[in-house]
């Protein structure tokens, strides 16, 4: 968001044969300040700092003080966004990429897909606003994936209603289907061309940035 200021120029000065009653500013000039822009980069770029060592979350359910500081740059961070930015427009739809959470159900996966012998890859969520849609993908390079669909509603300019439809765990040669499970709520407090921050139903935060290519079941 820009502020503007209208701000008068002094015209030349006057000589002895101009009309006294003229004006002495004939011009207006319009300058902006794109400060509120400012802020929100600095506060993006202040929360990614307090995220980028953290192992996607895992490291901050360890760290009371280090979640209560990420939450304190969520909150500063929306609060620049303002309550009445629309988040749940076109530009929601997209594939998006956990940088970090505090999803407890995630966070155990990714710590412990090691005992199964792999580690968690990318952690996507794929959102089409249009289809009403929404897909949950945690990757198991090279082959496997556990994916759960579900289906949303826009409820708010913020806020999108989701319930989970289906979900299966997949590997190379197979597959297990499992049922749907829960529904709920998230509201994405920030949004802008590389980062969303969320907040949902159960109090859980999420920072997730678009990926660099598009997840094609």
């Amino acid at each position: 968001m820009a502020t503007c200021l209208l701000l008068p120029i002094p015209s030349k000065p006057q000589n002895s044969n101009s009309n006294p009653n003229s004006p002495k500013h004939s011009h207006t000039k319009i300058t902006c300040s794109s400060s509120l822009t400012a802020q929100s980069q600095s506060a993006k770029r202040h929360l990614l700092s307090l995220i980028s060592d953290q192992d996607r979350g895992v490291k901050t359910q360890r760290d009371p003080p280090k979640r209560a500081s990420i939450v304190e740059a969520i909150d500063a961070l929306a609060l620049l966004g303002g309550n009445d930015t629309v988040t749940t427009g076109a530009s929601l739809s997209a594939t998006w990429r956990m940088l970090w959470t505090t999803e407890k159900e995630q966070l155990f996966i990714v710590e412990n897909a090691r005992l199964f012998g792999t580690a968690a890859g990318d952690v996507l969520q794929v959102i089409d606003v249009e289809n009403k849609t929404l897909n949950n993908v945690i990757t198991f390079p090279p082959h496997g994936v556990f994916f759960v669909r579900s289906v949303i509603e826009i409820a708010s300019p913020q806020r999108v209603n989701f319930r989970f439809t289906s979900a299966v765990l997949r590997g190379k040669n197979w597959e297990i289907p499992l049922p749907p499970f829960g529904q709920g709520w998230f509201e994405t407090v920030y949004l802008d061309d590389e980062i969303r921050v969320v907040k949902d139903i159960r109090g859980d935060y999420l920072v997730v940035d678009r990926a660099p290519y598009a997840w094609k079941e």
